[in-house]
């Protein structure tokens, strides 16, 4: 059995933004409705899943901005064209007979995680669809990511091996110790300040995470001999900032949330989703949905 977990934010702000400003006869502004569901249907279409899950953020702060309050505080706001579709957006996906998954406190990302688990105890196969490359940490024997990059035109499927190829050797499970060395920019996460990518990867596969890194330096072991002076003295000066990073990094496993199987059965197009794309004027993707093809955008 195979379940598609869709990270929809992720996925409605790359539309947003690669799509021009599409409206309706009435003026309303649907490019990230359109995307979003351009998206979903490509995914759908290429995947042919048995049960969907429509993951979302939600406005109010999580449990990571009470953690540090930086977290995320040099991103813009999300422009008020976007936040009106996001209802938009919702609704549609309701009337494809699918819950809306959300939790306050958390992020998509965590719902995701969660969702992961729950879909991989049960020995399904899942398969994450996003535009974040965060949830590569996901990825497992039972978990590939179907990522989009540059716009919504370009996407790939990433396993295990394709993980390690892009990070040179490093597993899915390790860029979480990757990143809370390296930190993260567009998060405003701070990592080790001084080390890049590449010295965060090293480090990472001679120690394999950072409690080890930690305990070595403690322990002054021989391993730590070969770590370049300067870098030592940032892990030991960065210390609180790496363990912290690694928390704030960390897509949680364990949201408190009521998941039935039941609910995410995937049972086609239904009547009420595809009056909803007429309501949009979404009839290019009636068209497609139609003819069974793979969707191509553009």
């Amino acid at each position: 059995m195979k379940v598609l977990i869709i990270d929809s934010s992720s996925l409605m702000y790359r539309a947003y933004y690669a799509l021009p400003p599409l409206k309706t006869k009435n003026g309303e502004l649907v490019n990230a409705v359109h995307g979003f569901f351009s998206l979903f249907i490509k995914a759908v279409n290429d995947f042919n899943p048995d049960y969907v899950v429509t993951a979302f953020d939600l406005p109010a702060p999580t449990f990571r901005h009470e953690m540090f309050k930086e977290y995320k505080a040099t991103r813009a706001k999300a422009p008020e064209e976007l936040v009106a579709q996001i209802p938009i957006i919702k609704e549609g996906v309701r009337e494809f007979n699918l819950p809306v998954l959300e939790k306050e406190g958390f992020e998509a990302d965590d719902v995701i995680g969660t969702a992961v688990s729950f879909f991989n105890e049960k020995d399904f196969c899942s398969v994450v669809v996003s535009g974040d490359m965060d949830v590569l940490q996901l990825v497992d024997k039972k978990t590939t990511a179907y990522l989009f990059k540059r716009g919504i035109k370009d996407a790939g499927v990433y396993d295990s091996l394709k993980v390690q190829e892009i990070y040179d050797g490093l597993k899915p499970e390790q860029l979480i110790d990757y990143k809370a060395l390296r930190g993260d920019a567009s998060d405003n996460i701070p990592g080790v300040v001084g080390i890049g990518e590449k010295t965060a990867i090293e480090l990472i596969k001679t120690f394999n995470s950072i409690e080890n890194i930690y305990n070595e330096i403690e322990k002054e072991t021989a391993k730590v001999e070969k770590i370049k002076k300067g870098i030592l003295e940032k892990l030991k000066q960065n210390k609180k900032e790496a363990f912290l990073s690694k928390e704030l990094v960390t897509i949680k496993r364990d949201v408190p949330l009521s998941l039935d199987v039941n609910n995410f059965q995937w049972k086609g197009y239904s009547d009420r989703g595809l009056a909803f794309f007429e309501k949009m004027e979404l009839k290019s993707l009636i068209k497609r949905i139609q003819k069974k093809e793979n969707l191509t955008l553009f």
